[in-house]
């Protein structure tokens, strides 16, 4: 009772509670009544942007992508605040580019197109309960720049639709990473994936998840191993669980992307959930080893603690593999 957000997110997906529960609706207007939904939702301006007009990406972690991103999953949703609403259609009329791009840059130049963006903003979008028409043309840029299917060279500069500087090819090619495939952005891409109903996804798309799944699947993800600029070694943010989760992917949402996808049961998925397990302390619970406390609109615990917000995605994610069977 004294924490309403978690508590509701709790009870949707932990305790499977039907929409028109009663206990269910009590919470979840309680979460967007108090706590972080609510002191998210009271930073946004009238007409739906945060911090400033614009794209929305700067400044980090208040602005309009990143209060989205969080109301994401804080578990907010358009049907309790229509302020929600007026935020993404914002979002959409200020960041996405013509060919479905979203641009991290304010000129909206399809050059500022990163995969970490795209997928983020994409889950958000669909984890608050919003969908446009516009978001196919998202999806379906998403899904053509991992499989290569009709996007020209980042060479080729009289094609409408190619590679760019940050997004530089097939997979989950990224410019900071070297060009090689960036995991972290792969996996926000993939976790959008999963938030599209089955029946909404394209064969295009199908393909996607296909090459995006194997490319996370070709190292163990309990060793982070992928290839990395110059070949450094993984950063160690990958084995810190934290809450919320921005461009930074940890070991625990590239699992959750996985499991969404149907792939929970998969051997090669072994190690890192017993990885999550044992990270699990005696009274059940998880720590919050990253955070993003202070730089944005609530603080979610005090670090290296027990943690409500990441024992419930922790839990989410054994229960969406089968743990509670």
């Amino acid at each position: 009772e004294s924490d309403p957000g978690v508590r509701y997110l709790a009870l949707r997906d932990l305790e499977d509670l039907p929409a028109e529960d009663p206990v269910l609706q009590k919470a979840m207007q309680a979460a967007h009544r108090d706590g972080p939904i609510a002191a998210v939702l009271d930073q946004m301006d009238v007409s739906g942007f945060w911090v400033k007009p614009g794209h929305g990406y700067s400044r980090k972690y208040r602005s309009t992508v990143w209060a989205l991103i969080m109301l994401g999953q804080t578990g907010a949703t358009v049907s309790m605040d229509a302020r929600i609403k007026t935020g993404c259609n914002y979002l959409l009329e200020n960041a996405m580019t013509a060919h479905g791009q979203f641009s991290v840059y304010g000129s909206g130049a399809p050059s500022g197109t990163i995969d970490c963006l795209q997928g983020n903003l994409l889950t958000a979008l669909l984890s608050v309960g919003f969908y446009d028409p516009r978001m196919e043309q998202a999806f379906e840029w998403m899904a053509r720049s991992i499989t290569g299917g009709g996007v020209a060279p980042q060479e080729d500069k009289s094609s409408p639709i190619r590679y760019y500087q940050y997004k530089s090819g097939p997979g989950f090619g990224c410019k900071i990473n070297g060009n090689f495939d960036c995991a972290w952005g792969g996996i926000k891409e993939m976790l959008a994936f999963s938030y599209l109903p089955a029946g909404q996804r394209t064969p295009l798309m199908e393909r996607a998840i296909q090459r995006g799944v194997e490319i996370l699947l070709r190292v163990d993800p309990v060793t982070a191993k992928y290839p990395t600029k110059d070949g450094k070694q993984p950063s160690r943010n990958w084995w810190k669980f934290g809450f919320p989760v921005f461009y930074i992917a940890d070991m625990l949402q590239n699992v959750e992307a996985l499991v969404r996808l149907g792939y929970g049961k998969d051997p090669r998925l072994a190690n890192a959930l017993d990885y999550i397990l044992g990270k699990q302390d005696e009274d059940g619970r998880w720590m919050l080893d990253f955070d993003y406390n202070d730089r944005i609109w609530f603080n979610f615990g005090e670090k290296k603690q027990p943690n409500k917000w990441v024992t419930t995605r922790a839990l989410r994610v054994l229960k969406m593999a089968g743990f509670h069977e």
